[in-house]
C-alpha cells in the first residue's frame, strides 16, 4: 500500500499543479477580462489589475507546467507582496485581515520552487527542470 501511495506521489504533484494553476489563472481572468468576476473589477492598469496580468500569464504557464520553477519564484514573490501591501496593513492576524490565502499560495508556489512541475508538464516533456 505505501509503495502504491509513493508511486503516485509525482503524479499527484502534478494535479497540484494543474488545479492550483487553474484557480490562480481564474483570478487574472476576472481582473482582466472580467470572466465572473463578480464586483471585483479592478481599473485597467492599476497595481491590482497588473496583479492580475501576472496571475493570467503566471497562472496559465504554471498550469500546463512550462518554466514552473520560475514561474513559481516569481508568483511566490507576488502572493507575498500582495499579503504585505493589501493585507498586513489591517491587521497583523490573517484570520483577521483576509490575507490567509495570499501566504498559502506564496508558499504553495515556494514549494513548486523546490519540487519542480511532475512528470505530467511542459517542462518534463521538454526535459527541463521536470526531476
Amino acid at each position: 500500500m505505501k509503495q502504491n501511495i509513493k508511486s503516485a506521489q509525482p503524479y499527484v504533484l502534478s494535479l497540484l499543479r494543474i488545479v492550483f494553476g487553474l484557480v490562480i489563472f481564474s483570478f487574472g481572468l476576472a481582473k482582466i477580462f472580467h470572466f465572473h468576476a463578480g464586483q471585483f473589477t479592478p481599473p485597467a492598469y492599476s497595481l491590482v489589475w497588473v496583479a492580475g496580468l501576472f496571475e493570467l500569464i503566471g497562472g496559465f504557464l504554471f498550469m500546463i507546467g512550462y518554466q514552473t520553477r520560475a514561474v513559481s519564484f516569481v508568483m511566490s514573490g507576488l502572493m507575498a507582496s500582495a499579503y504585505f501591501i493589501a493585507h498586513l496593513p489591517q491587521s497583523f492576524f490573517p484570520t483577521e485581515n483576509g490575507g490567509y490565502a495570499a501566504i498559502v499560495f506564496s508558499f504553495l508556489f515556494l514549494y513548486f520552487v523546490t519540487s519542480g512541475p511532475g512528470p505530467v508538464s511542459v517542462d518534463a516533456k521538454l526535459g527541463n527542470n521536470a526531476d
